[in-house]
């Protein structure tokens, strides 16, 4: 297994096709620098590109491995399994139990740190009982500057992520699996239900379900970029700027009101910031972490 990395070399968002070239083939170089691989492959479009490129690279060294837990949407689970089907990638699922973790039930600033290291940790299991050398995640360079205390799960593990050390960006990352023929080259980023609920509320299966099913409604009715934060009787829905106006059809309105309220919500309410990634971190900014 290789323990030095190259320097990386300053990014930028703008990159040729000579450039990005060149960062595909350092990913293919780091990935069969590897005796083997296990890929933690959530169906992301980061974590399944990386799962075929590993398949590409090492064949049958490389396993990738999908957990399957209340934290997730079922949406996550069904994309990964129709990617290992169509790119033929030798694929497991796996079943995490962070909810029964109380620190992870407790929803502090650092629950993300409590899941990763239950994930890495059930992975190892399986690495080490069929023998694969290494495991991979799919963070990619864009992650650096964002907080993230999954990371210090992932570095307490060992676990290697070659699109950061490649120094592929996101966007190059969709570019190269639209090149690779990957259909969800441009799905919407998405992360773990969890992080639809405040800080310090706790993280309860029936809310994890509960938000599931009103973010299935938004999907239903057409909307592709959006979160349903979760604050207890309020359904707060971010949705991409250029979709805000069909949450104000009457028509799609009455349907999103009653069909959210149905699940158990008092009230609905349109966030007028609009969807952005991390958006329950503001808090953060006004408080230390914990």
């Amino acid at each position: 297994m290789p323990t030095t990395r190259k320097k990386k070399t300053t990014t930028t968002r703008t990159t040729t096709t000579s450039g990005l070239a060149g960062k595909a083939a350092r990913l293919r170089e780091i990935l069969a620098g590897y005796e083997s691989v296990l890929v933690a492959f959530s169906g992301g479009v980061d974590s399944a590109y990386l799962a075929i490129a590993a398949s590409q690279a090492l064949g049958s060294k490389a396993l990738a491995v999908t957990a399957d837990s209340p934290s997730y949407p079922d949406t996550h689970r069904q994309l990964a399994l129709t990617i290992a089907r169509d790119f033929n990638l030798a694929h497991e699922v796996i079943h995490t139990a962070e909810l029964d973790r109380p620190e992870y039930r407790a929803n502090p600033a650092n629950r993300c740190y409590f899941c990763k290291d239950e994930l890495y940790g059930r992975l190892s299991e399986v690495a080490r009982a069929k023998g694969f050398a290494v495991i991979v995640d799919g963070n990619n360079a864009d992650d650096r500057g964002d907080y993230r205390p999954g990371r210090q799960a992932a570095r307490e593990h060992g676990v290697r992520s070659p699109l950061d050390e490649a120094d592929l960006t996101k966007d190059e990352i969709r570019e190269l699996s639209r090149e690779a023929g990957l259909t969800s080259w441009d799905e919407p980023a998405s992360a773990c239900l969890s992080s639809r609920i405040p800080y310090g509320s706790e993280v309860t299966d029936a809310a994890l379900r509960q938000i599931e099913l009103a973010e299935q409604v938004l999907r239903d009715l057409g909307f592709r970029i959006f979160r349903v934060r979760h604050h207890d009787t309020v359904a707060r829905l971010e949705l991409a700027r250029s979709e805000m106006p069909r949450a104000l059809d009457p028509a799609v309105n009455a349907q999103l009101v009653e069909r959210i309220k149905a699940l158990g919500y008092q009230y609905v309410s349109l966030d007028l910031q609009g969807y952005r990634l991390g958006s329950l971190n503001e808090a953060l900014r006004l408080r230390p972490v914990s």
